[in-house]
């Protein structure tokens, strides 16, 4: 089953969101070349902790970080440490946040300092996908209606979704039914309805749609060394279609110089 949010539910997850978006920004203010991936981590812990939140990835399976930064060819789950962000890198920050009970889960692709034509068009069509997906999130649609817009959107521009791993409900727990592939035939799966939450995030590759774990058992990567980008926000199914709910950390695409 798929939890129906009340009303007093959503009003959490939206404060929820807020603090995410408050730390996101936190995090723009910083991000540059030649900071740490942990950097990031103890602002993005710093934030959620005084806003009276916690990192939602922080503990959860084992998970040792409070965000996930991967780099370049890092699909998702990259484990913040000493390495440092070059001119040039792409890094996808995934960040999310428990208050008062409620999860939010976002994620977002930025270019550090200047990124080549081709992998910017990644990121792009990656944003695009994520918002097709979206389009789709109203009450009498079904869950592969999301999974085949992104698909669609994806592989028209000659790009490859990973398979392996997928979108989710998200309220009360970090990860809720339904599962939501970025890939699929339309009309399959669950129905959608009014007061379900869920975290749409297409992963996207600029090779082959194929990854691997790394040793670490949490970094994944694309299998050709291949770049890779990663947007997701958190969305209320409303009467009228879609309310997104991690708006905030939109601002038309950050570029991050020393």
């Amino acid at each position: 089953m798929i939890p129906i949010k009340t009303e007093e539910e959503i009003e959490k997850i939206c404060k929820s969101s807020d603090l995410l978006v408050k730390t996101f920004r936190a995090i723009e203010e910083i991000l540059c070349p030649g900071i740490t991936t942990r950097e990031l981590d103890s602002r993005a812990e710093e934030v959620i902790r005084s806003g009276g939140g916690e990192p939602a990835f922080k503990g959860y399976r084992g998970y040792p970080a409070s965000i996930c930064a991967s780099i370049d060819e890092q699909v998702v789950h990259g484990i913040p440490g000493k390495r440092k962000l070059n001119e040039g890198n792409i890094i996808g920050l995934d960040i999310g946040v428990k208050l008062n009970g409620f999860y939010s889960d976002a994620a977002k692709t930025y270019a550090i300092g200047d990124v080549d034509l081709k992998t910017l068009k990644l990121m792009e069509t990656t944003k695009e996908a994520l918002y097709k997906g979206i389009k789709q999130c109203k009450a009498g649609n079904r869950v592969s209606d999301i999974s085949h817009a992104i698909q669609s959107c994806v592989e028209l521009k000659g790009y490859s979704v990973v398979r392996d791993l997928v979108g989710h409900g998200i309220g009360e727990a970090l990860h809720e039914s339904p599962q939501i592939p970025n890939f699929g035939l339309p009309h399959r799966g669950p129905n959608l309805e009014k007061g379900m939450v869920l975290a749409i995030e297409p992963m996207i590759n600029m090779g082959q749609s194929s990854v691997q774990f790394l040793d670490d058992g949490w970094t994944v990567v694309t299998t050709d060394g291949s770049p890779s980008a990663h947007y997701e926000h958190t969305v209320l199914i409303t009467e009228d279609g879609a309310e997104i709910l991690t708006q905030g950390i939109e601002d038309n695409g950050v570029k991050c110089h020393g």
